[in-house]
């Protein structure tokens, strides 16, 4: 790994599993019991915000409820000795990977932890429910929302995700289905810079071919094994 200086991490639904969140696409998962159009859509919201609130405020619960598991430590650890370039560019809502430790951390489709407000556009933390319209800590205003990326709207920090894939020697994409772009899409370019490739997950995703290397198997046994092998192999 000595050839190895800059990181770029991309992480799924599957290293959260594992923790006991649901999963949006799996057998069972909350799209089978909820419209996407109904509670992940601009359009939707409109609609019946009121539904949509329910359905983030229940995902905001349980979020709190969980905890990181050993995948997210190995990350975390990562990001205490890595003395590279690192980018932990997840696709998670939760902050699994914050209470572990991390601290490289770009959600690019938000955080249930957070609302955002549609008068004023300010962030705010938010650990409550949003059912009841409260006002906004900003402007007063009863508009926020839950600040996660929907469908049809741009994920955040693209151009930021794209300069550190330019930059990496390594790409690595942890319990992902490679089914959703433009995350889907990383694999590719990061290979096309140059970066070596290596895909943990449960079973091979769908862009597995991109990868110079996969591995299967659970998140909490692979992550941790593929980070020893990195600080292992660092200078002393």
């Amino acid at each position: 790994m000595s050839d190895i200086r800059n990181i770029v991490v991309l992480t799924g639904a599957g290293i959260s599993a594992e923790s006991g969140i649901d999963t949006f696409r799996d057998s069972g998962g909350l799209w089978e019991q909820h419209r996407v159009e109904d509670v992940a859509t601009p359009e939707g919201f409109s609609r019946d915000p009121d539904l949509v609130h329910r359905f983030y405020d229940a995902r905001r619960e349980a979020v709190q409820q969980v905890e990181p598991n050993p995948a997210h430590e190995a990350l975390a650890l990562l990001d205490k000795r890595w003395d590279g370039d690192l980018l932990i560019v997840t696709q998670n809502v939760d902050d699994l990977h914050e209470r572990a430790g991390a601290s490289r951390v770009l959600h690019m489709h938000g955080e249930l932890l957070s609302a955002l407000c549609a008068r004023c556009d300010a962030r705010h933390r938010w650990s409550e429910p949003l059912f009841g319209r409260p006002e906004c800590p900003g402007c007063g205003e009863a508009a926020l929302r839950p600040d996660v990326v929907w469908f049809g709207e741009m994920p955040y920090e693209m151009e930021r995700i794209y300069d550190a894939l330019r930059r990496a020697d390594m790409f690595v994409s942890i319990g992902t289905s490679g089914a959703v772009y433009p995350a889907a899409g990383f694999v590719r370019d990061a290979r096309e810079f140059g970066a070596r490739t290596l895909e943990l997950n449960l079973e091979r995703g769908e862009g597995s071919y991109w990868f110079h290397e996969s591995r299967q198997g659970r998140a909490s046994k692979l992550v941790p094994e593929w980070v020893g092998e990195v600080l292992g192999g660092m200078p002393s």
